[in-house]
């Protein structure tokens, strides 16, 4: 669904523009590099621990803009696109980063009949075939062959997404737009729930303060609170005061520092990236739990409440 997203906005969208592209690639960027600095800092003294450097590195899309559009009217449409722009980017980045730092060992041969399907998929593409069964059939060989390789399976979606067509010519039929329109309800309201639901469930017996100072779920907190958004906010910063970007349509420097908090709600994701990470380690998880929890929790208050204030009419 992510890389639907991402590759409409490439062809139509915020993306199809360079100087409009360049903003939000260059802030997610510098929100996946340096909340993985602040958790290598925190955690480099335990090797077990610093295989959850990629935790704190993704953004959450739905919670993101979900608190976001809690304040309606007041954020220009221009934060929100950017918003969406960067959370796309990182997300797409936090499932390359599954697929080549946290899979097992590589197999030739899957790997190759993973390359025949993803040509058979842009043959589909480039005859036009508009009917999505062929393209799931090829897609659910590529995911077996995907998960045989050692390479995480989430890869073999990113591929299938993107061969799905999506021409701008065509304006009265877009198979990609289709797939995205069926699917979006079952992602935002069951699928993604679902994962939260099924991630989320941590034992707070016995829970304490002192629980967020181990290195892990520090690290983590770190990472999400203060790393996405000094990451984003930086890069963002000397992007464009060295001109290479420009700012988004009626925002100021505040607002953006808003959304950019807002990018440290990590959530499903960063669950996601720490079940994998500690997959070996088990005694970990409930760390994780706590750190993103917490991280996502402080990042959503001072992001909401930053904006009100810079968004005040």
């Amino acid at each position: 669904f992510v890389t639907l997203e991402i590759k409409r906005e490439f062809i139509q969208g915020e993306l199809s523009n360079l100087k409009k592209a360049l903003l939000p690639i260059i802030a997610a960027i510098g929100g996946m590099l340096v909340p993985a600095l602040f958790y290598l800092f925190i955690n480099f003294e335990n090797a077990e621990t610093l295989n959850g450097w990629a935790i704190p590195s993704a953004t959450d899309i739905a919670f993101s803009l979900g608190i976001l559009s809690l304040l309606g009217s007041r954020v220009p449409i221009s934060l929100k696109i950017f918003l969406t722009a960067l959370a796309i980017i990182d997300d797409l980045g936090a499932i390359l980063i599954i697929a080549f730092f946290y899979s097992g060992d590589l197999s030739i041969s899957y790997l190759s009949l993973i390359l025949i399907s993803y040509i058979f998929l842009l043959m589909l593409n480039k005859f036009g075939f508009k009917k999505f069964t062929p393209y799931l059939l090829i897609g659910l060989f590529m995911w077996f062959f995907t998960y045989k390789s050692g390479i995480h399976a989430t890869i073999a979606g990113v591929l299938l997404a993107s061969t799905i067509p999506h021409r701008q010519k065509n304006k009265d039929f877009s198979l990609l737009i289709k797939i995205e329109h069926s699917i979006s309800p079952y992602v935002a309201f069951i699928i993604m729930p679902l994962f939260a639901f099924a991630n989320a469930g941590v034992s707070l017996n016995g829970l304490s303060f002192s629980s967020l100072l181990l290195p892990v779920p520090l690290g983590i907190l770190a990472g999400l609170f203060f790393g996405k958004q000094i990451g984003v906010m930086f890069f963002c910063y000397i992007s464009v005061k060295f001109k290479m970007a420009q700012m988004p349509d009626n925002s100021t420097w505040l607002s953006l520092y808003g959304v950019a908090i807002l990018t440290g709600i990590g959530f499903t994701m960063s669950l996601f990236v720490g079940n994998l990470a500690f997959a070996e380690n088990t005694q970990y998880i409930d760390g994780v739990k706590i750190g993103v929890l917490a991280g996502s929790l402080l990042s959503t208050l001072f992001g909401y409440f930053l904006l009100l204030i810079a968004t005040k009419k």
